[in-house]
């Protein structure tokens, strides 16, 4: 899933043979080209223009995803093309959680968070992505938040740093990132489809002065995840047990801690 320029589809035809292998893209282009490149390598597999979101047409014993999938409903339909036995290895939207797991006869996928990490773009549904979150973007750029406050740890890029940003994504799903450095000046964006913004600025290492505004605090949900970080040593994610139920709900847990993404 997700056929790009046709890379990883290439090595599974040299491999396994191309009569096993199907690669699936929602842009039609992207499927043509990448189809008759192949084709010069002298690989001829089945390729298929579709909305992975909505549906997966086939059925498959191993499901390799390089694009990120939802939790929720964007998983659905990539679950219920799985064969019962079969495989799935994927990343999940705005994480670097590499989750593997096998379907078992009642239908939910067990397996677990591998102990690396990945990062792809998330599952489209059209020629493009929707347009981002730009008026809220430019509001935390400028705006006096409903709360300021003196942040607790220096600034970072939220974006690449992969496990604070996957936990993140577990805290406050579906939150968009933004980063900026002027000079020694670090200002990093977080906004939130439902008007929550937070803006924190700082130069260098200094503590930030935190802007927060809407129903969500989000920059005090980050901090709670590095004083978690910082009080244990590590989060919770990698080495996590999964399991995948029909409706695509991933329930993660490890130890005592546990958490549900994509529940509606």
């Amino acid at each position: 899933m997700g056929t790009g320029a046709g890379g990883l589809t290439a090595y599974a035809c040299h491999r396994f043979g191309d009569a096993y292998v199907t690669s699936l893209d929602v842009d039609a282009y992207l499927v043509s080209v990448a189809g008759e490149r192949l084709a010069s390598m002298g690989y001829h597999p089945k390729m298929i223009t579709a909305d992975a979101t909505e549906h997966v047409p086939g059925s498959y014993e191993r499901i390799v995803s390089t694009v990120a999938l939802s939790p929720g409903p964007g998983l659905r339909a990539v679950l219920g093309a799985l064969e019962l036995g079969g495989r799935i290895a994927t990343t999940l939207a705005r994480t670097s959680l590499i989750i593997t797991g096998w379907k078992h006869p009642n239908g939910d996928v067990v397996g677990q968070v591998e102990r690396d990490m990945a990062g792809f773009m998330i599952t489209r549904s059209g020629d493009d992505y929707p347009p981002a979150l730009a008026e809220l973007f430019a509001l935390a750029h400028d705006a006096d938040g409903e709360q300021t406050s003196t942040g607790r740890y220096p600034v970072v890029d939220v974006a690449n740093a992969w496990e604070l940003r996957s936990m993140l994504e577990v805290a406050a799903p579906g939150v968009e990132l933004g980063y900026a450095t002027s000079g020694r000046q670090r200002t990093a964006y977080l906004v939130h489809s439902d008007g929550s913004w937070a803006r924190a600025s700082a130069h260098w290492t200094d503590p930030p002065e935190v802007h927060q505004s809407g129903p969500q605090r989000l920059w005090d949900a980050l901090e709670r995840i590095r004083n978690r970080l910082n009080a244990e040593g590590a989060l919770p994610l990698l080495g996590a047990q999964v399991r995948i139920t029909p409706d695509g709900v991933c329930h993660l847990s490890r130890g005592r801690w546990h958490v549900s993404m994509g529940a509606l």
